[in-house]
């Protein structure tokens, strides 16, 4: 999947927390909220928030099909509010490879 392939999959699954999501579909994703999070600060502090907001349910999202993709549960990613060791087992888990059979498709 390419980088706008992946944003308009994510776009256009707004709040879709069922199937799964590629890594490709994931990994690009974050890198363009990371990338327009960071353009919407340097212009405007309040255009940072706003950008925040918008992407940040297609981020649960995606994030939910991401975990589907790897045979676990979207809620496990709730662990990421434990700091550091959860973040490191969100980004080990999220950069597995898929699982052929997914109780989640």
């Amino acid at each position: 999947m390419t980088f706008t392939e992946s944003i308009q999959t994510c776009f256009s699954k707004y709040a879709d927390f069922n199937g799964r999501a590629s890594k490709s579909e994931f990994w690009w994703w974050v890198l363009f909220v990371f990338l327009a999070t960071i353009a919407a600060n340097i212009l405007n502090d309040k255009l940072g928030i706003l950008i925040s907001l918008v992407t940040l349910l297609p981020n649960i999202a995606v994030t939910a099909r991401r975990l589907h993709d790897t045979n676990r549960s979207g809620w496990w990613q709730l662990i990421g509010i434990i700091p550091v060791i959860g973040w490191i087992i969100m980004i080990v888990w999220c950069v597995q490879e898929p699982v052929s059979q997914s109780k989640y498709d």
